[in-house]
């Protein structure tokens, strides 16, 4: 045999035999899940902040009107795309909310769906085959999550708001006869056929939980109080008396008394019951059939039975709050349409910050594909950033057993590992500060809190999660930006506008307390990031055993902080190595029945330079990466 050969890295990829993925059978059976899904790698897109491209139809005050924090001043303005961050603006001042973070809550910068169109072929290069949209409803808020209406895309999300707007005000919203096609609803139908061109799936997000107060159903109920026959929607605690000058309409509002999202009422059993998940129902039919109504919309535009017009599924926001048998009941809507559509609920905490819901009661085959994988980054972060909570190797495996403790193997290969979305801090950032993960992660809350760029050793520990994200069970998931670099703590710093190559941005040298000083920030896209993205979008498309492989863990040294797993299927196998501690660590892989082997990517972007065969020793310097393909007659052993 001959020596062995040393190799300073971290994290080691050994594709063992290379074939690209293969489809598989799609299912029309209501408990399976799409197969598509299991082979996504997704890009969430939040309309808002992805791209303007085209200016004209950009926020007015106007198209704003009900979102809070309510009334604009005279000189509200679109704050131009390059804007940093913290940067005082004039008109924030006569915003009448207190705080930088609900003042910004006016901030629009003009995103819509022809900046998205005009990135397609971008987010094709960057690997992507799926996205999830933010919520595209007519809405006058930034994050859309407070409907005007769920028929609709919103106005300024196309190419003729006024018109779009005029067109709606038409409408009788609650029976479906009257719906129309809005230009930015048929702007949104090209950016389905487009993607589908390209082989990219996507699915919109809805609320089907709570609504805003200019939803046209709460407006029906203001004029008309108790004659309204929408007053079941809502859990209303007072009519608006309409002889007195001002309005003493009173709802149940999402999180409380919170008069900007208006809660539907459910029928919980039993009815005193407080913690989720819930049994029962939304309570009234007629708003269940309208929610109905719209999915079948969006799942076949044109109604003649074949869905490849349509969206390929939904994502579900607090789907926890809503008593399971609608999601019961939703899913036969929905797939009796769609036989392969994407239904993914989000479902995070049972007690917040440290106890997330365990989502296996929605993951039966009768609710729910798939969850955002909140608990998984939770587990990854606490070892691959060494972040509260803090892991070793083997409470990384006991945490990963755990949580996907009784979930099918199905399900775990379709959860969206989320690292970082519109909730949560960016994955960077996330890094950056080692705290727990969405708990005190903002300046606002924690003044130490670091929101400046963060340093190249919190790169050099992001990439080795995104070489466990690419690598492990269930598909991976990029929030816009992140491959370019972004950073931000917590909503709202998570949702800065993209950054484009072709976009000039202010140094980001503004802080949230005008009086601390931070270090300056060039915001440009990190190049080299993008590429490390692309590479590994590129290898987990052409190993199925990334996809569809069992899942075996084979090193789990708390001494050396040495951890490594194998992906298997259809005799090929995958090895993924990771040395998480402070200083090399020497690994020998007993590879006796190797032939060939070629780094495809190491921690200096360098790829394509054959190796001898044999035993290989590693010495794995910290936080670095190399990824390997081979070929072997049969499956190795350590």
């Amino acid at each position: 045999m001959k020596s062995s050969k040393l190799f300073s890295i971290l994290s080691v990829i050994l594709i063992l035999t290379g074939s690209s993925c293969n489809p598989k059978t799609e299912t029309k059976d209501l408990a399976s899940v799409p197969a598509w899904a299991k082979e996504a790698i997704w890009y969430q897109i939040f309309v808002e902040r992805f791209r303007n491209g085209d200016p004209t139809n950009d926020p007015t005050p106007a198209d704003m009107k009900g979102a809070y924090p309510g009334s604009l001043p005279d000189n509200w303005k679109v704050t131009p795309w390059g804007h940093d961050w913290y940067s005082h603006e004039a008109w924030l001042d006569s915003v009448k909310a207190k705080g930088f973070y609900s003042k910004i809550q006016a901030r629009r910068y003009g995103g819509d769906l022809q900046g998205v169109l005009d990135k397609l072929d971008y987010l094709q290069e960057l690997g992507i085959t799926a996205i999830y949209f933010n919520p595209l409803n007519d809405s006058p808020s930034l994050h859309k999550y407070d409907a005007r209406n769920y028929t609709h895309i919103d106005r300024n999300f196309g190419p003729d708001p006024e018109g779009d707007a005029a067109m709606m005000d038409l409408e009788n919203h609650g029976k479906p006869s009257s719906w129309h096609w809005t230009a930015a609803d048929k702007m949104f139908l090209k950016v389905i056929e487009e993607c589908h061109k390209r082989g990219i799936r996507l699915i919109m997000d809805y609320s089907w939980n709570h609504t805003g107060p200019e939803f046209w159903a709460m407006k029906d109920i203001r004029a008309k109080g108790e004659k309204s026959e929408y007053r079941e929607w809502y859990n209303i605690k007072e009519y608006d008396n309409p002889s007195t000058p001002q309005n003493e309409l009173r709802y149940e509002g999402w999180g409380g008394n919170n008069p900007w999202m208006p809660v539907f009422r459910k029928d919980i059993i039993p009815p005193d019951d407080k913690v989720m998940p819930f049994e029962g129902n939304l309570h009234s039919e007629t708003l269940r059939e309208h929610i109905f109504d719209v999915s079948r919309r969006w799942l076949d535009p044109d109604h003649n039975g074949n869905p490849e017009d349509g969206v390929d599924g939904f994502r579900l926001e607090v789907a926890g709050e809503v008593p399971m048998d609608f999601w019961r009941d939703y899913r036969k809507v929905v797939r009796s349409v769609n036989p392969n559509a994407y239904i993914i609920g989000e479902i995070w905490w049972l007690e917040w910050p440290d106890k997330l819901l365990d989502p296996k009661v929605f993951l039966e085959g009768d609710q729910y594909d798939a969850i955002m994988n909140y608990r998984w980054f939770r587990v990854a972060r606490g070892f691959f950033a060494q972040a509260e909570p803090i892991l070793t190797p083997s409470g990384f495996v006991s945490e990963i057993a755990r949580i996907n403790s009784g979930i099918k193997t199905d399900n775990l290969q379709v959860m969206m590992n989320v690292a970082a979305t519109h909730d949560s801090p960016r994955l960077s950032t996330s890094f950056y500060n080692k705290t727990m993960d969405k708990y005190n992660a903002k300046p606002s809350d924690n003044p130490e809190y670091k929101i400046n760029k963060p340093d190249s050793l919190t790169r050099k520990e992001q990439k080795l999660l995104l070489v466990h994200q690419f690598t492990f069970i269930g598909a991976p998931h990029i929030w816009y930006g992140d491959e370019v670099g972004m950073w931000g703590a917590d909503d709202p710093d998570c949702r800065k506008p993209m950054v484009w190559s072709d976009i000039s941005y202010e140094d980001e040298k503004a802080n949230f307390d005008p009086l601390k000083p931070r270090p300056t920030d060039v915001v440009k896209p990190d190049t080299t990031l993008l590429r490390f993205y692309k590479k590994l979008s590129k290898i987990r498309k052409e190993n199925p055993e990334l996809v569809y492989g069992d899942l075996k863990f084979t090193i789990v040294d708390d001494e050396k902080m040495v951890l490594a797993y194998t992906r298997s299927y259809d005799n090929k196998e995958i090895l993924v190595v990771f040395n998480r501690s402070d200083k090399p660590q020497h690994v020998d892989l007993k590879i006796t029945e190797l032939k060939a082997f070629t780094i495809l990517l190491d921690s200096d972007g360098v790829y394509g330079r054959n190796l001898e065969p044999g035993t290989i020793g590693i010495v794995m310097e910290p936080i670095s990466a190399l990824v390997i393909r081979g070929s072997l007659e049969k499956t190795f052993n350590f």
